[in-house]
């Protein structure tokens, strides 16, 4: 994504000047976690005021604390976003994290038509890559144009699973992508998340796999959508298509989840309906054989409203003290051809994915293997470890 200010840093939305943007970064001076805001191109230390990103989002004048607390400035943002990319960080630039703490990381699957269709292909296909594209052309050709304008749920969505199954394509995710009640998942434990710069990564025992861009909801503990940002939610086909009962393998890895680089906080001027109107793009480039893939993935056409969604997650079935994250799924799985003809799109490592919206700025990350990125060491016990060392906010 370009901004069209050419002034503003990569990473920032279109129209920074005006967003009300809050994260986290690693301070080497206080050495840990501080909450952070974006003003006039630098980064503020929102510390003296809450200890959490959780705890921001719980209070009612979030926006006004961000806009005009008193604050130290702790960097600009350019270096902090530069410092992120560089191939040898200088520790003493504030490094950027992902934008949540103790929130649970829940997510959406199957909420876009191409979605479902590809999740029953890797179903069908037993995980295997190559029997996918055949199936593909089978299924779109019967029943692909049929499924955009689906409400899940309705009795139209019920006469066309039955269609499915009689074609004995018939798949778990048929009842999460046309059925009443969404798919809801544990993507990744709080404080496991990593940030804007950092790398993904994919369990080695892969060998089919993809990015999923996403938009991603920062809800509070009251169940409140107080904001949004990009997520990377890092898919195993392979995997997740031998059986669904390994979603937990397929999805909760050391890096499978990036989120970032800000949370933009909900204001006059960015709402759910910029949500819902959003583009998402994403673009994969590999450092080791040129090769680059372009897709968007379009909120409009999602099949389930993202309050909905919300609603699915949290009510009186089920709270979170400490507020969530939401991604809402996407509508993009890459199948372009990455080497032999119908092996369709795999990651290979040191690729860069860039996942882009202009509202929200974009999200950048090398994919590196699970078992080869730092180790996650820093959990909620030691987050509070460093918080108890700290004076208290105001």
């Amino acid at each position: 994504m370009q901004n069209n200010n050419a002034s503003l840093p990569r990473g920032l939305p279109d129209d920074a000047t005006h967003a009300v943007l809050v994260g986290r970064v690693w301070c080497a001076d206080v050495d840990g976690p501080v909450v952070v805001a974006v003003r006039g191109g630098e980064l503020v230390d929102l510390s003296g005021h809450v200890a959490t990103m959780a705890e921001l989002l719980d209070r009612s004048d979030r926006v006004a604390l961000t806009r005009q607390a008193p604050a130290r400035g702790i960097g600009a943002v350019h270096d902090v976003l530069a410092g992120a990319l560089a191939a040898s960080p200088d520790p003493a630039v504030p490094r950027l994290l992902a934008p949540c703490d103790l929130q649970a990381i829940k997510a959406c699957g199957v909420t876009f038509a191409v979605s479902l269709l590809e999740r029953v292909i890797e179903a069908q296909a037993g995980g295997d890559a190559a029997r996918a594209h055949a199936l593909r052309e089978s299924l779109r050709a019967s029943l692909g144009a049929d499924l955009a304008s689906i409400r899940p749920g309705s009795a139209t969505a019920q006469q066309l699973k039955a269609e499915f199954v009689a074609r004995g394509a018939w798949s778990p995710y048929l009842e999460v992508g046309l059925g009443p009640d969404a798919e809801v998942f544990t993507k990744a434990q709080p404080m496991s998340a990593v940030g804007f710069g950092a790398a993904v990564g994919l369990h080695p025992d892969s060998q089919w796999n993809n990015p999923e861009p996403e938009v991603v909801l920062a809800v509070n503990a009251r169940g409140e959508v107080v904001g949004a940002t990009l997520g990377n939610d890092v898919n195993l086909r392979d995997i997740e298509g031998r059986s669904a009962l390994l979603l937990g393998k397929a999805k909760d890895n050391n890096g499978s989840c990036a989120i970032g680089p800000f949370i933009r906080l909900f204001d006059d001027g960015f709402t759910l309906d910029t949500v819902r109107a959003a583009a998402v793009s994403l673009r994969i480039e590999g450092a080791e054989d040129g090769f680059v893939l372009d897709g968007v993935s379009r909120m409009q056409e999602i099949s389930r409203d993202p309050l909905d969604l919300v609603r699915h997650a949290w009510g009186a079935h089920h709270q979170y003290p400490d507020g969530f994250m939401l991604f809402l799924g996407t509508m993009f799985s890459p199948i372009q051809d990455r080497g032999a003809p119908g092996a369709g799109f795999t990651h290979r490592l040191a690729d860069v994915v860039t996942i882009a919206s202009p509202a929200l700025g974009c999200l950048i990350n090398t994919v590196q293997r699970s078992d080869a990125i730092p180790p996650w060491t820093y959990g909620t016990g030691a987050l509070l470890r460093h918080l108890r060392g700290r004076p208290l906010p105001d």
